[in-house]
């Protein structure tokens, strides 16, 4: 592997934060694949670009190398992930590169999909290109983190979403929680929403919110109807869940955890058998490909997720105003001593609106 840790220079990282930009075009379309750029430059100039825009469709690659066109022809192709080498519903990138008479590649994340796993670069070095792999990496790590995690682990990336008051409360003692934070804020949980194969509630939020928990404002988006919806899972031990409720608007786009209903199925929502959380994600990668799931959720869900360290980053929206005592708390876990405590690390601050996002990820210290 240290053959392809090559001296990055500051031009490579340019074009390749030109490819991660184009990637960024289909994050809110491509899944389950991933989001992926290329740009193809010759004597300095660039000569081809592309993003892959849908599942069944061509590949970044593949879009860049047509604009190039012949010359591709000893040109350098900058890819924001390992070019595929299977063939699957578009032939591998790969192998395309090559009879492009392409003579240098220079990737940003290996791919860690059984499928592909080294075995593009592996096509590219056998024909004789220079490879560089590394490029931007973390940077472009962050476009695919789902699926880059699902490929590993079988697991998909989770987020859990909070809005809450300065004094860590979500809702009224009523359930009452329309709304705590400010519109900017509620349009950027559009965004994550968007970009997840999936949106986890419990029922005691339907029952309190006649939620939807779809996709509806994106900023920039003009067609909404471009946007891959994530599927909405039910949490419903008791099978509570009303016909009438909103979010079975479009039953097809709805799973539900609890007892077998046949009105549920004459709907048309597709019901899971009731099992642990961490089971439900595997289930969700291997049944579904859902490789990002957010969570929006009340206390109790929210908690046991937390507890049972399912959560890879909290995404928390504090709005600059206090709710009470008597308010319901963001997290309902009964602690006694220091060493229980759950610790994050702080990954990014940003002013939304009136509030205040946080962005954490589980830290490794111990107290």
């Amino acid at each position: 592997m240290s053959e392809l840790l090559q001296k990055i220079s500051h031009q490579d990282e340019i074009w390749m934060l030109q490819a991660i930009e184009l990637a960024r075009l289909g994050q809110y379309s491509t899944k389950p694949n991933p989001n992926v750029g290329c740009v193809i430059v010759k004597n300095e100039q660039l000569v081809g670009e592309g993003f892959h825009p849908k599942a069944g469709q061509p590949h970044a690659e593949v879009f860049a190398m047509r604009q190039a066109g012949r010359l591709s022809e000893g040109a350098t192709a900058y890819v924001t992930l390992e070019p595929c080498a299977h063939y699957g519903r578009t032939p591998p990138c790969a192998k395309g590169l090559v009879e492009a008479g392409i003579t240098k590649v220079i990737v940003a994340c290996p791919d860690p999909n059984p499928f592909v796993a080294g075995k593009g670069i592996q096509i590219l070095r056998d024909a004789g290109i220079e490879i560089v792999v590394g490029v931007c990496e973390t940077q472009a790590h962050t476009l695919n983190e789902g699926f880059l995690k699902a490929m590993a682990t079988k697991k998909p990336y989770v987020r859990l979403k909070i809005a809450s008051s300065l004094d860590g409360r979500t809702a009224m003692a009523s359930g009452e929680s329309k709304w705590i934070t400010g519109t900017d804020a509620r349009l950027d949980v559009q965004h994550w929403r968007a970009i997840s194969g999936a949106v986890i509630t419990g029922i005691e939020t339907v029952l309190a919110d006649d939620c939807q928990l779809n996709v509806r404002q994106l900023s920039g988006v003009e067609d909404i109807s471009t946007v891959v919806q994530p599927k909405r899972i039910i949490l419903d031990r008791q099978g509570r869940l009303p016909l009438t409720a909103k979010i079975l608007k479009i039953p097809s786009d709805v799973l539900v955890m609890g007892p077998y209903r046949p009105e549920l199925e004459a709907l048309g929502v597709q019901q899971l058998a009731i099992q642990s959380l961490s089971q439900l994600l595997t289930n969700l990668v291997q049944d579904y490909q859902i490789y990002d799931v957010m969570i929006e959720a009340g206390a109790t869900l929210s908690t046991a997720f937390l507890q049972e360290n399912l959560v890879d980053e909290i995404i928390s929206y504090v709005a600059p105003t206090f709710l009470g005592q008597s308010a319901r708390a963001m997290f309902n876990a009964e602690f006694i001593r220091m060493t229980e405590q759950l610790r994050f690390k702080l990954i990014d601050v940003t002013q939304v609106g009136e509030d205040v996002r946080l962005r954490l990820k589980p830290s490794q210290e111990t107290v």
